[in-house]
């Protein structure tokens, strides 16, 4: 097959060109650090950039609940810690105020001191979490107790907490209602300590109504211990469900890295080359020029 003199020179110079752009291409790699800069030069490396994206702005996501609900959650724990406190310290009255022997003054002084509990204990079940809601109030409500015309305490809160999504599917309640902390089969912490206090103001058997109060004491720290265990193990299933957060972002990052980042090293070895082939090309089109120029002035 002859070939032309046109030939001779357009092979060279489209393998000069398609050199040139290669070692453009692989310039720009190391100079960015990606492997490419339009979803076009890697279509399929690029759809599934966009997924890694997608499942890490969940993630994100999720994990800045997961931090929320923690934080929730040990509020949550501190705050019954300090009613566990509380009620110990209540029990040890009511014990007391059922020994007969104990004066009149006595009396009155451990009525001071269970009401003050009784007051402190209010503000404990009315505590307000991070976000500014009640943290005992359920779902709804400016507050989760509420003091009445008479003196006595109520729930006002309605419903569970509401629950915090920190997975696909899951999610976790922040804290318990008070109905579930702070009740006692005769109602609440409030009203026991309340009969308490009016027996030792002299209404009613002072005896009998200790008696009461420490069995409505005793179940409602039973309560506030169930629900700190579950808090707890609430608690410790979003330590695993961080870390499993974590590990997953470090997937993600090796997967993206290896389809979007520049292989520094090895690319620079496939610069080295194609400028090598380049220059070559470049001398053996130079001497082909040359030769063929002889030839036409010959």
């Amino acid at each position: 097959m002859r070939i032309t003199t046109s030939q001779s020179f357009d092979r060279p110079s489209s393998l000069m060109q398609q050199l040139t752009a290669k070692a453009d291409a692989l310039q720009t790699q190391i100079a960015t650090t990606k492997r490419f800069t339009a979803p076009s030069e890697d279509a399929g490396a690029y759809a599934q950039l966009q997924s890694l994206k997608r499942a890490s702005t969940d993630a994100s996501a999720y994990s800045a609940n997961i931090d929320l609900a923690q934080g929730l959650l040990a509020q949550a724990d501190t705050a019954l810690g300090s009613v566990e406190t509380q009620l110990q310290r209540a029990q040890e009255l009511a014990s007391k105020a059922a020994n007969d022997t104990y004066s009149e003054s006595d009396r009155a002084a451990i009525k001071t001191e269970l009401d003050t509990i009784r007051e402190t204990l209010l503000a404990l079940a009315n505590s307000t979490d991070m976000r500014g809601q009640p943290m005992f109030g359920g779902a709804t409500g400016d507050t989760a107790y509420v003091t009445n015309a008479d003196g006595s305490v109520t729930y006002a809160g309605e419903g569970t907490p509401a629950s915090i999504p920190v997975g696909d599917g899951y999610s976790v309640a922040p804290s318990v209602t008070g109905e579930r902390a702070f009740a006692s089969a005769d109602g609440d912490i409030f009203s026991v300590l309340s009969a308490l206090s009016a027996a030792l103001g002299g209404e009613g058997d002072t005896s009998a109504a200790a008696q009461t109060a420490m069995a409505g004491i005793a179940e409602v720290q039973s309560n506030v211990a169930l629900s700190r265990t579950s808090i707890g193990a609430r608690a410790a299933r979003l330590d695993l469900d961080a870390e499993a957060v974590t590990a997953a972002d470090a997937a993600r990052e090796t997967s993206r890295a290896t389809l979007e980042d520049t292989d520094i090293a090895t690319t620079t070895v496939e610069l080295q080359k194609a400028l090598t082939a380049l220059q070559a090309t470049q001398s053996s089109f130079t001497k082909l020029s040359s030769l063929s120029l002889f030839d036409y002035l010959s």
